[in-house]
C-alpha cells in the first residue's frame, strides 16, 4: 500500500493517467489500480519502467523505491495458514498488523485481538463446523499469533467497543465465558488499549450497522481503511467520504458508552453473574 500510494503520487504529480500508465508497462488501467492500492505483487521491471516514465532519474530515490517493491513481495508470515482463511482474510491481518491505531466495533462477539484461546476455539469451532480438529487448532493458532501485536515492540493504540450482546452471547461453557470476562478486565488495562462497552440500556445507536474495524497507519500518505466481513468476502473501504462516516459512527459510539473505567465495572458485574 505504501509504495502504491507512492507511485500513485508520482504519476499524478506528472499529469498522467491511469491508461498511460498502464500502457507503459503493457497492462490495463485497472492493472495500475490494483497496484496503486496495493492490491496485487509488484514486478521490479514494472517499477522500473514507471519510474521511468514518472521522471525519476535519481539513483538513490530509484534504489529505496525498487527496494520496497521487492520488500511488498515477501509472504507475511500469515501466508502459512492460508489453507485454513478464507481468501479475503489475509489482506486484513497484514494491514491489522502495520496499522498504528485499530478502532473497531464489535456486536457479535469479542474482538479477534481480545479472545482467551478457550473463547477463540469455541468461536472458530462454531465458525468452521465441519472442519477437522487440527484446522481448528491452527485457525486458532492465527488468533493468538495475532494477538503478539498488541505486546509488539511497535504497539499499536487500539480502541474498541464492544456491545454487551458480544459479552452475554455465550461461546463455550460457563468457566470459558468467565475466563473472557476475566481477561478482557485485565487487559483493558494495557496503556494501549482503550475498551469501552456499549450497554443494552442505551437503547438504540449508530452501531446499527453491524461490526466493522478502522485501520490508520503512521505513513502519512496511507489512507485509513475500513474493514467490515460478511459471509463469504469482505469490505475493504479507502475512499475519504466512506471512512468518514465510519469515523463519526465510532465517535458517537465511543461518546454514547460508559468510558474505560465504568466499562470495567461493567464486566466485573457480569463476571459476578457468570
Amino acid at each position: 500500500m505504501l509504495l502504491g500510494s507512492q507511485l500513485r503520487r508520482l504519476r499524478e504529480a506528472r499529469g498522467i493517467t491511469r491508461e498511460a500508465a498502464g500502457y507503459s508497462i503493457r497492462a490495463s488501467e485497472s492493472k495500475i489500480s490494483r497496484m496503486e492500492l496495493g492490491r496485487v505483487s509488484f514486478k521490479t521491471r514494472d517499477v522500473e519502467d514507471l519510474l521511468t516514465l514518472y521522471g525519476i532519474g535519481d539513483e538513490q530515490e530509484r534504489a529505496s523505491l525498487l527496494s520496497l517493491a521487492k520488500e511488498a513481495n515477501v509472504a507475511g508470515w500469515w501466508h502459512s495458514y492460508s489453507d485454513v482463511l478464507p481468501s479475503w482474510f489475509p489482506t486484513y491481518v497484514g494491514l491489522e498488523g502495520a496499522a498504528a491505531l485499530i478502532r473497531a466495533y464489535e456486536v457479535q462477539f469479542v474482538h479477534g485481538l481480545l479472545q482467551t484461546e478457550e473463547y477463540a476455539r469455541a468461536v472458530v469451532r462454531r465458525g468452521m463446523q465441519g472442519a477437522s480438529e487440527a484446522d481448528v487448532e491452527r485457525r486458532v493458532a492465527l488468533r493468538l499469533e495475532r494477538q503478539k501485536y498488541l505486546v509488539a515492540e511497535n504497539v499499536p493504540e487500539f480502541h474498541v467497543v464492544l456491545d454487551e450482546a458480544a459479552l452475554r452471547r455465550p461461546y463455550g461453557d460457563r468457566e470459558v465465558m468467565k475466563g473472557q470476562l476475566q481477561h478482557l478486565i485485565e487487559i483493558s488495562e494495557r496503556p494501549n488499549i482503550r475498551l469501552q462497552v456499549m450497554p443494552f440500556g442505551l437503547g438504540g445507536h449508530s452501531g446499527e450497522s453491524g461490526a466493522f474495524t478502522i485501520l490508520s497507519f503512521p505513513e502519512s500518505d496511507l489512507s485509513d481503511v475500513v474493514y467490515m466481513e460478511q459471509l463469504t468476502s469482505a469490505l475493504y473501504l479507502d475512499k475519504a467520504e466512506d471512512v468518514a462516516q465510519y469515523e463519526k459512527a465510532l465517535k458517537e459510539l465511543q461518546q454514547d458508552s460508559p468510558g474505560p473505567s465504568e466499562s470495567r465495572d461493567l464486566l466485573r458485574g457480569l463476571l459476578q453473574l457468570s
